[in-house]
């Protein structure tokens, strides 16, 4: 009797009373709600992962009474992202709110799929404030937020959720990198301008080469010609949008225009210098394949509130996580020199400021007359380019002193305004063209080339350039350390300070990535006269405006010496050869 008395202290009252003792019977869970997720960005079948996810559910709930009331399932949707901000999730939460819901506890497939970070942490006591249960897998049943060991094991499912994703992407990247790296391989997006992409064959993975799946190499199409027009133009001293105004002003189509089915979000209105910027600063270009120069960055939606979670944006990364193949993995459009060359002059300018930018020759605006030698003629009291202007039926060009800054030494001998006529030189100039590239001229001006030295120097004024402008940069800077030293403002002098050692360091890479001085001997120059001997034959009787093109071809260029009434002409071609014919008129 004692026995049956300490096993159930109430049996013997209730044989007295005649009350019949009730086990309590578990009705079970009942109807619970389901939440998964699958993303998309690892090529995964949202119907396979919604299948595994709700069987795991099923499997998990059935046995304890529960059977799935309703689904909430979000496609494409980053772990990352905040349950508010995915839409079966946002869904879920607002429906918390509905007293009539058919459930009143949800479980999820995993985990790991739908908690990131600490979300948990800001996700579970919604539930709880609505009387709503957890039912997770990986703690084996219902979460219980008196339990800290609950609450510690969520905590390390939502770090193991962050550290999953992050290894997937460095193996994916690391990944990618090594094929890009080993093989040169074309890893999607857009083709650049002046490239088309076209089948390489099948995929090496003979998986994915059953699937489908094939390679793609980067071809060059007919606006390769546009890509090195520009990368010319820019080396012969343009800037970006003096560039953009001439390929407008020409008729050529833009990017957008030429590939609207690649460019939607562009409105093809035309070159603009940016446009042209992202032109020269393209490294595949050169035959080489590149991966990683813009990469997706998570920044927070709101920096005031950590939990409204991060939203993706494309930023231009770091060099240090640009990869290059190591050989050609398509034709080049351009030599690696001549991109060498163009990013070492964009970096001269840029660290010169505005000063640097202000050297760059200035496009030509759109006018009604069509002018022979627009932007060929300088003043010789201020060397700027003189404007066409119209009088009447005559064309002159023009030099105003009005428009010089204010206090510039060139005023103090520079006439109010300096006219040329275009019709007292053009005869002249031409007939000097034609006779100095003519048969007959030819040894004569081959001879007048090649000077005492017998050979001429090819861009010898490169390293020159760049020595003058580390001298300056140096020079400037112990002058500020001078001042500083003195007792001036350390920090005044900051923004100096760092503009001077860019320069600096700007023309020490110039300087030691300039070219050798080479030379350019007699053959080639002979060859060089004899392409412009056709030349000179045409400009007798060619129109202003085709003038403008054989005179850009010839690289023609005059100074009015309005004193004297003469005009020094100067035939330089383009880039290759620095030796110039000279002449006056």
């Amino acid at each position: 009797m004692a026995a049956d008395f300490i096993n159930d202290p109430w049996a013997t009252l209730d044989e007295i009373l005649g009350v019949q003792a009730v086990e309590p019977v578990d009705d079970g869970i009942g109807a619970v709600a389901f939440y998964g997720r699958c993303s998309t960005e690892d090529n995964q079948d949202p119907e396979t992962s919604l299948g595994w996810q709700l069987g795991n559910a099923r499997k998990f709930v059935e046995p304890m009474g529960g059977h799935i009331e309703a689904e909430f399932f979000d496609i494409g949707q980053s772990r990352s992202v905040p349950w508010e901000r995915r839409r079966e999730a946002s869904r879920l939460l607002a429906e918390l709110k509905e007293p009539r819901r058919s459930w009143n506890a949800v479980v999820v497939g995993e985990g790991t799929r739908c908690w990131f970070g600490n979300q948990f942490s800001l996700i579970a006591p919604r539930f709880a404030a609505y009387g709503v249960e957890l039912w997770v897998p990986e703690l084996g049943g219902r979460f219980d937020p008196r339990n800290p060991s609950h609450k510690m094991l969520m905590s390390v499912l939502g770090g193991m959720s962050e550290s999953e994703r992050q290894h997937v992407q460095a193996r994916v990247r690391a990944a990618m990198d090594a094929q890009v790296l080993n093989e040169g391989r074309h890893q999607g997006g857009r083709a650049p301008y002046g490239y088309v992409v076209t089948d390489a064959g099948p995929h090496p993975n003979p998986r994915k080469a059953a699937e489908g799946f094939r390679l793609r190499v980067l071809v060059p199409d007919e606006s390769a010609d546009v890509v090195r027009r520009i990368f010319e133009e820019y080396l012969n001293g343009k800037g970006d949008r003096a560039i953009a105004n001439g390929l407008n002003r020409d008729g050529v189509p833009c990017p957008s225009a030429r590939r609207p089915d690649q460019n939607r979000h562009r409105l093809a209105d035309g070159w603009q210098g940016s446009t042209i910027r992202s032109i020269l600063e393209n490294p595949r270009y050169t035959g080489y394949a590149f991966f990683g120069r813009w990469s997706r960055q998570e920044m927070l939606l709101n920096p005031d509130d950590v939990a409204a979670g991060n939203v993706t944006r494309f930023r231009r990364a770091a060099p240090d996580r640009v990869v290059r193949s190591r050989k050609p993995a398509h034709p080049k459009i351009v030599s690696v020199e001549d991109f060498t060359e163009v990013q070492l002059l964009r970096r001269s300018r840029a660290a010169g400021g505005l000063a640097a930018r202000r050297k760059l020759e200035r496009g030509p605006r759109a006018t009604k007359w069509v002018y022979a030698f627009r932007g060929r003629v300088r003043c010789g009291h201020c060397l700027r380019k003189m404007e066409g202007t119209p009088r009447e039926s005559r064309i002159y060009y023009r030099c105003a002193a009005r428009t010089l800054v204010p206090g510039s030494p060139a005023l103090a001998e520079h006439p109010k305004n300096v006219y040329l006529p275009e019709a007292a030189v053009i005869e002249p100039v031409n007939g000097y063209i034609s006779q100095v590239f003519s048969p007959e001229q030819r040894e004569k001006t081959v001879l007048a080339m090649l000077g005492v030295a017998g050979e001429v120097a090819v861009n010898p004024e490169r390293s020159e350039e760049a020595r003058r402008r580390l001298s300056q940069a140096k020079t400037r800077l112990a002058r500020l350390q001078e001042a500083i030293e003195a007792g001036a403002d350390p920090g005044a002098l900051i923004e100096p300070l760092n503009r001077a050692k860019e320069e600096r360091d700007a023309a020490e890479e110039d300087l030691a990535r300039a070219p050798a001085e080479e030379s350019v001997g007699r053959a080639e120059l002979e060859a060089m006269v004899d392409a412009f001997g056709e030349l000179g034959r045409q400009v007798g009787n060619a129109s202003p405006r085709r003038l403008q093109e054989l005179y850009g071809e010839i690289g023609l260029e005059m100074v009015y010496n309005a004193k004297e009434r003469t005009v020094d002409v100067t035939i330089r071609p383009p880039r290759r050869v620095n030796a110039c014919v000279r002449g006056g008129t």
